[in-house]
């Protein structure tokens, strides 16, 4: 299952352009067009993305269409993507999956080929507020991270994120994992920008996380752990809640938590190409498929995130647009990850300390 943002990015997006390419290995340069590389019709795409996170049978029906062999690999958190896209990720695949939060840094360092959408169009089906760098990626679903507990067993109401440091949650806490999906959270917590380069804010920030963490039973499965009762509330993704909440059933007690005022983080997971791929032309058939409102649609029912696709949310069943897990008034008081630099270190830096406790 997707977990959204695990990052421990190492420094690789601050490399040069030269670093990446100019040698002559067909590498398409920063700014070229995706169509620049010619090639006879592709039998074979290789994706790079994460496990869990997209229809067996759409996989299926998308080679019985084009007659070809689609090879998926999975990475554990985004670190992994950005290493293959800044090591020349075109030379393994033809798509690699990454967030919102790098877009700018690839395209300024050449790692990824700018689209030609007139061979993507049903991308115009994508809601352009939620589109970062148009023309080098294409959204595949977005992910708000929130607080949802169980109204029957959790001791307290959660209306804020200092909530999740009461005393009276200790050991009842489920919570997804990462340097930029933690610290944002508690700069938020303690009036700061959730993406502020400021080493005492980030500090404060780990302190506070600090006092989180003698409330964590569980780092990850918070699907696994509300349902069967090991945790009360759950730090998470939407689409996890909604498995939860849809594994319960009538018996379902869960509740997003109603914030007064602390705004939520919206991330988004977007398909791009890498510079030097070599299966272009099937990998924007590919992007032009899942685009597709009645694919993304079918989609949806397997992987009930939130969907950049405005016509494949209309396209959907009543039971994903009316599911409570996305059933909260305060949408639109959301932050987005952006790139924090040279800080990325500190943030790195205090969340290990964070991990062995110190």
């Amino acid at each position: 299952m997707k977990r959204f943002l695990a990052l421990t990015l190492s420094l690789a997006l601050a490399l040069p352009l030269a670093a990446c390419g100019g040698s002559g290995n067909g590498s398409t340069p920063a700014g070229g067009n995706a169509t620049d590389v010619p090639a006879e019709a592709s039998t074979e795409l290789n994706i790079y993305m994460w496990q869990q996170y997209i229809s067996d049978a759409l996989i299926a029906d998308f080679e019985s269409q084009n007659n070809c062999k689609i090879n998926l690999s999975y990475m554990s958190d985004n670190a992994d993507a950005i290493t293959k896209l800044t090591a020349g990720g075109g030379q393994e695949y033809d798509l690699i999956m990454t967030c919102d939060a790098y877009m700018d840094s690839l395209v300024a360092g050449g790692y990824v080929q700018k689209l030609n959408l007139d061979n993507i169009p049903n991308s115009s089906n994508i809601n352009e507020a939620y589109w970062t760098a148009k023309d080098y990626c294409v959204p595949y679903l977005m992910n708000y991270i929130y607080v949802v507990y169980n109204t029957e067993t959790c001791p307290i109401e959660i209306t804020c994120y200092n909530d999740l440091i009461d005393p009276a949650l200790k050991g009842q806490i489920s919570t997804i994992d990462g340097a930029r999906n933690l610290f944002p959270i508690a700069l938020v917590a303690l009036g700061y920008d959730p993406n502020s380069t400021n080493e005492q804010e980030i500090a404060a920030a780990y302190e506070w996380l600090t006092k989180y963490n003698d409330n964590v039973v569980a780092y990850g499965a918070a699907e696994q752990n509300l349902t069967n009762g090991t945790a009360c509330v759950a730090l998470t993704y939407d689409g996890n809640a909604s498995w939860a909440m849809s594994e319960l059933g009538d018996k379902n007690t869960l509740k997003v938590a109603d914030f007064e005022s602390d705004p939520v983080q919206l991330g988004f997971d977007l398909y791009v190409i890498p510079t030097g791929a070599k299966h272009v032309d099937l990998a924007e058939k590919f992007l032009n498929y899942i685009t597709d409102p009645q694919v993304m649609a079918k989609n949806l029912e397997e992987f009930p995130y939130s969907c950049p696709n405005d016509a494949a949310v209309a396209a959907a069943s009543e039971s994903y647009r009316n599911d409570p897990a996305r059933d909260f008034s305060y949408k639109e008081n959301v932050f987005f990850q952006k790139d924090v630099g040279d800080a990325l270190t500190i943030y790195n830096d205090y969340y290990q300390k964070l991990k062995v406790g110190e």
